[in-house]
């Protein structure tokens, strides 16, 4: 089935230079343009990945260790339910940490035990985001870390801003090679430098309200690319 790119073509106007530029750290010995080509993909979040914490703080160490796990069993259980396979749910061990209160004189006094556990989601079907959330907020978790937007395709999104890289590092040498009256001859060296592309973060939150609905609707997720290439000249 053929796909097709849910964005648009950008390529960013960039520096190319004639021989001394310091584009490579070995500069060869024949006349040559080194130019640096980018490329940008932009898409649209098809997908998303969220971490959600539950934290509980008890005078019992038990307690507040059965209060979490119970939390996190309904919310998994829940997951699951509604259409969450389990091998895109991740669920942290417990951590258990004492709580001590500190009195200018005298010693530390213990004043109870904080629980927490974190369940880390993917999203396959981002309308259901919300759905997963909300659903989070019903069984008990208290804090959202973050939500994440990612495209499914990614890697099909990278080869078609690094095509749009390469086109970028022809077009600067054949301008530069006409504009200097030059032959542009076989290219030298290639040295790829592959961007590093980053997710839509939301911000965190607490879970004492909702989270923004439709905030991610209109996000987009730029893929970059880039290619540093050098081409021999006047043969």
């Amino acid at each position: 089935m053929k796909k097709s790119f849910a964005g648009k073509w950008v390529v960013g106007a960039l520096t190319a230079s004639l021989a001394a530029a310091p584009v490579f750290a070995n500069q060869p010995d024949f006349a040559h343009i080194s130019t640096t080509g980018y490329g940008e993909i932009q898409a649209k979040p098809d997908m998303a990945e969220f971490s959600v914490r539950v934290v509980q703080s008890q005078m019992d160490a038990d307690q507040a260790k059965q209060g979490v796990d119970s939390v996190v069993d309904k919310f998994l259980d829940g997951l699951t339910k509604n259409g969450i396979d389990k091998a895109d749910i991740q669920s942290s061990n417990l951590y258990l940490s004492p709580q001590y209160h500190y009195p200018e004189k005298g010693k530390p006094e213990l004043i109870g035990y904080r629980a927490s556990r974190t369940v880390t989601v993917q999203v396959m079907d981002l309308d259901k985001l919300n759905n997963y959330l909300d659903l989070a907020l019903e069984s008990g978790i208290n804090q959202v870390d973050n939500i994440q937007l990612k495209v499914k395709d990614e890697g099909q999104y990278q080869e078609a801003a690094r095509m749009a890289a390469i086109k970028d590092a022809q077009s600067k040498a054949s301008s530069l090679a006409k504009g200097f009256e030059q032959q542009l001859g076989n290219v030298w060296r290639i040295e790829y430098r592959q961007q590093m592309n980053q997710p839509v973060v939301m911000r965190a939150m607490a879970m004492d309200s909702k989270a923004e609905s439709n905030s991610y609707q209109d996000s987009v997720i730029t893929i970059r690319d880039r290619v540093d290439v050098t081409y021999r000249i006047g043969e």
